[in-house]
């Protein structure tokens, strides 16, 4: 292997164990997020909002579904590679998913972090990162750069 090659592998090795030793700190393990996952989208199906948009998106394929946010919250808290799909390309086309949604998602997310975080600094930091996955899909989905334009804008 190239010295180059070996100096970007050492540099991912040192992002990721960066990355795990920040979790440990806060309480966050691949166990807790597995529960997460599995507490949090049980409470989705529950919702009258939400559950209807999740499963008619996800009927049949709910245990695919729970394996791939399992390792994309995996990969973006760990750092490690985990997850490599398309967050705005999966999302495109769903039925009844509005701008609207999204704010009901992260005060669900935020509810069962109350319930079973490990730590407020571990609520914290999915919080932020939630909110900012959320924020850009919004944008992705449903921005519509035309409604910033100034000669559309009403004086």
């Amino acid at each position: 292997m190239s010295d180059e090659l070996q100096g970007r592998a050492a540099h991912i090795a040192a992002i990721r164990e960066r990355a795990e030793a920040e979790m440990k700190a806060i309480g966050i393990d691949g166990a807790f997020i597995g529960t997460l996952v599995d507490t949090f989208y049980g409470r989705i199906l529950e919702h009258p909002e939400l559950g209807p948009v999740f499963d008619a998106r996800l009927s049949g394929r709910w245990p695919e579904h729970m394996a791939k946010m399992k390792s994309f919250w995996s990969s973006v808290a760990f750092r490690n590679g985990a997850y490599g799909g398309k967050p705005v390309q999966a999302h495109l086309g769903v039925a009844n998913m509005t701008p609207e949604l999204f704010p009901k998602w992260l005060e669900l997310f935020a509810a069962t972090l109350d319930d079973i975080a490990p730590s407020p600094e571990a609520k914290a930091w999915f919080m932020t990162t939630a909110d900012r996955i959320a924020r850009s899909l919004t944008l992705s989905l449903f921005y519509n750069p035309a409604l910033d334009d100034p000669a559309l804008k009403q004086a």
